[in-house]
C-alpha cells in the first residue's frame, strides 16, 4: 500500500531588503517539500499574508520599517497561533532574542546559514521543534549560569531612571548611555552590564539612531545635558 505523501509546509519570507527575501524564497522554492506562499518587506504586510494564505511557517527579519519583526510575532501569536515563526536575522542581539521568544518565535536564526540548513530549520519548526543559532543558544547557556552581579558599593552612585520628556530608548539602552558618557569603552560596557561586545555595538547603533546622534561624544554631551550622570 503506497504511503500518502505529505504536504509540502507552506513558508512566508518577510525581509525589507528586496533582494535578500527574493533570495532567500528563490531558495526555499527549489527545496524538496516546502512551497513559498510569498515574500514582504515589513511586519504589517506579514500580517496581512499570515492571515490570508495561512502558512505553515513565516521566516521573519527583526528590524522593518512600518512594523518590526517581534512586534509582528506578537500579533501573529495572537491571531494566527498555528503559524510557526523563526526569527532570521543578522543582528546576534541576546536582547531581541529574548524579545522574539516572549512574543511567541520558535526559533531564532542567523542569515549566514546555508540554504539546505534554513530548509531543515523551517520543517523542523513546522513539527513543533524550537531552535536557535548555535552560538546565540552558546551564549544564553552562558549568562544563564553566571552569578547574579554583585551590588555596587555604598559609594557608587546609582543608576536613575531616565527623566521625563526623553525619547524612547529601552532600560538597557539608557544604561548603556550612561556608560557612554563616563568614557567607558564597549569592552567596560560589556563587563558592566555582562553582556557581548558585539550587543554593546548594537545598542550603541540604536541609541545614535532614536536620539539623532552622530558619534559617542555627541551622545556623552547629550547624556549629561539630559540628567543622566
Amino acid at each position: 500500500m503506497t504511503t500518502p505523501a505529505r504536504p509540502d509546509v507552506r513558508v512566508l519570507v518577510v525581509d525589507d531588503q528586496q533582494l535578500v527575501r527574493e533570495g532567500i524564497a528563490s531558495l526555499l522554492g527549489i527545496q524538496p517539500g516546502i512551497t513559498v506562499t510569498g515574500a514582504v518587506q515589513d511586519g504589517r504586510q506579514a500580517v496581512e499574508a499570515a492571515l490570508a494564505d495561512r502558512p505553515d511557517v513565516v521566516l521573519m527579519d527583526v528590524r522593518m520599517p512600518v512594523m518590526d519583526g517581534v512586534t509582528a510575532v506578537g500579533v501573529l501569536s495572537r491571531r494566527a497561533p498555528d503559524c510557526r515563526v523563526i526569527m532570521l536575522t543578522t543582528f546576534d542581539d541576546d536582547e531581541y532574542v529574548a524579545q522574539a521568544l516572549a512574543a511567541g518565535a520558535v526559533g531564532y536564526l542567523l542569515k549566514n546559514l546555508p540554504s539546505a540548513e534554513l530548509a531543515a530549520a523551517v520543517r523542523l519548526a513546522h513539527a513543533g521543534v524550537a531552535q536557535l543559532d548555535a552560538a546565540v543558544a552558546r551564549r544564553l547557556a552562558a549568562n544563564a549560569a553566571r552569578p547574579a552581579p554583585p551590588e555596587p558599593p555604598a559609594v557608587a552612585p546609582a543608576i536613575r531612571a531616565a527623566p521625563v520628556g526623553l525619547p524612547a530608548l529601552t532600560e538597557r539602552e539608557t544604561d548603556v548611555l550612561r556608560l557612554i558618557a563616563t568614557g567607558s569603552t564597549n569592552r567596560e560596557i560589556a563587563a558592566r552590564l555582562f553582556l557581548s561586545e558585539g550587543t554593546v555595538k548594537n545598542h550603541i547603533s540604536r541609541v545614535l539612531s532614536r536620539l539623532g546622534l552622530r558619534d559617542r561624544t555627541h551622545a556623552a554631551i547629550y547624556a549629561r545635558d539630559h540628567g543622566l550622570l
